[in-house]
C-alpha cells in the first residue's frame, strides 16, 4: 500500500452511510487514506467485539480475535473484490477466526461479571451490590434461554451500541426491514423470560 496521508478537505465518505460509506472507505484506504481506515475500525468494532462475543469467547480472546481480523483486512485490502460486501467479509472472517481460537476452556460461563463491570456504581452498600448482582444473574439466565439467533442480533443491536441496522442485516443475511420486528420479538421473549427467572426488579 503506499504511504499513508491524512489531510482531507472533505473526505469522499462525508454524508454516506451503510455499505456505500464502508465501500468509499474500503476504496480510499486502498489509496493510504489513514481517516479512512479509522472510520472503518471505528465503527465495525463493536459490531466484530459482538460476533467474536457470540461465539463464547471471553473478553480478552475476543479482542484479540478482533485486532487479528483487522489486520488481515490491512493485509488483504487490495484483494477484497466488492467493497459494498465489506461487513460480510469481516463478520465472516471474525466467526472463522473466533472458532479457530475457540476452545472448551476457554469459554466464559458466567457473563454476569462483565456485565456488571460496564455498571457505574452510585453506592458501595453491600445490600445495593447484592441487588444489582442478581438482576444481572437473572438477565443472563434469560439471555441464555433465546435462541442463538435472537442472542446474535440482541448483541449487535443492543450490546454492540453504535452497529447500524443495515450493517446488521447484512452480518446475519436478513432482510433490513425484518431486523426491527424480529428484534422486538427477541426482547419481548427475553422479558418474558426474565419474569419467570424472578422479574426484572
Amino acid at each position: 500500500m503506499d504511504e499513508l496521508h491524512t489531510a482531507d478537505d472533505r473526505p469522499p465518505w462525508d454524508g454516506l452511510e451503510g455499505t456505500e460509506r464502508h465501500a468509499m472507505c474500503v476504496e480510499a484506504a486502498r489509496e493510504g487514506n489513514r481517516n479512512a481506515l479509522d472510520v472503518l475500525v471505528t465503527e465495525l468494532t463493536p459490531l466484530l467485539w459482538h460476533v467474536a462475543r457470540g461465539q463464547g469467547l471471553d473478553r480478552a480472546a475476543a479482542e484479540d480475535v478482533v485486532q487479528t481480523v483487522w489486520l488481515a483486512f490491512l493485509k488483504n485490502i487490495e484483494n477484497i473484490n466488492e467493497p459494498k460486501a465489506l461487513v460480510g467479509y469481516l463478520v465472516v472472517t471474525t466467526r472463522r477466526e473466533a472458532r479457530r481460537t475457540w476452545t472448551p476452556n476457554k469459554r466464559e460461563t458466567h457473563l454476569s461479571d462483565e456485565y456488571a463491570e460496564q455498571l457505574e456504581s452510585d453506592t458501595g452498600l453491600p445490600e445495593d451490590v447484592t441487588l444489582l448482582d442478581d438482576r444481572d444473574r437473572r438477565l443472563w439466565l434469560a439471555f441464555g434461554r433465546l435462541t442463538t439467533r435472537c442472542q446474535e442480533l440482541l448483541r449487535l443491536t443492543v450490546l454492540a451500541g453504535r452497529a447500524e441496522y443495515r450493517a446488521v442485516a447484512e452480518a446475519l443475511a436478513m432482510p433490513h426491514g425484518s431486523i426491527g420486528p424480529t428484534r422486538g420479538r427477541c426482547l419481548t421473549l427475553l422479558r418474558n423470560y426474565l419474569e419467570t427467572e424472578g422479574g426484572s426488579r
